[in-house]
């Protein structure tokens, strides 16, 4: 898959003048649609999180050009993220957020070039993530 670095660079730099909204938005948006991963944040101060949230993203869209770098920082993210109690099945959770808050920020802008852009990285980005992780079977493929 090529990632479209041109448009995800230029729709990110206008996201980036609002970060604070985005990541207001993005954990309004996901606890409003996925009550469920609430109790995931229950010891975290989520102006912080956010704070991290946006850090990550900035150093993602910031290396999109260095596939090395992006693959090793990814990995580690995602073997982070078990300590936190993250499931593979959180995921989708985020990447849908992710995505309205993108829409959401960008309005008219959020075209849908744009949006299956950012669907193809996010869906690059959680499956680099997830090669970090050393789930059990049964939690990546449970029937």
């Amino acid at each position: 898959m090529s990632l479209n670095v041109e448009l995800l660079n230029s729709s990110f730099a206008e996201i980036e003048l609002r970060a604070d909204d985005f990541t207001d938005c993005f954990y309004q948006t996901l606890f409003t649609d996925y009550p469920e991963v609430k109790p995931l944040f229950s010891n975290t101060h989520i102006d912080e999180q956010g704070k991290k949230l946006f850090a990550s993203l900035v150093l993602v869209v910031k290396n999109l050009t260095a596939p090395n770098t992006l693959i090793d920082v990814l990995r580690g993210l995602g073997t982070r993220h078990i300590k936190y109690g993250v499931l593979p099945k959180h995921y989708p959770m985020v990447g849908e957020t992710l995505l309205k808050s993108m829409s959401f920020i960008l309005q008219d802008r959020w075209t849908d070039e744009t949006a299956i852009a950012w669907t193809e990285a996010y869906q690059a980005i959680a499956e680099i993530m997830l090669d970090g992780c050393n789930y059990p079977q049964i939690v990546l493929h449970p029937e």
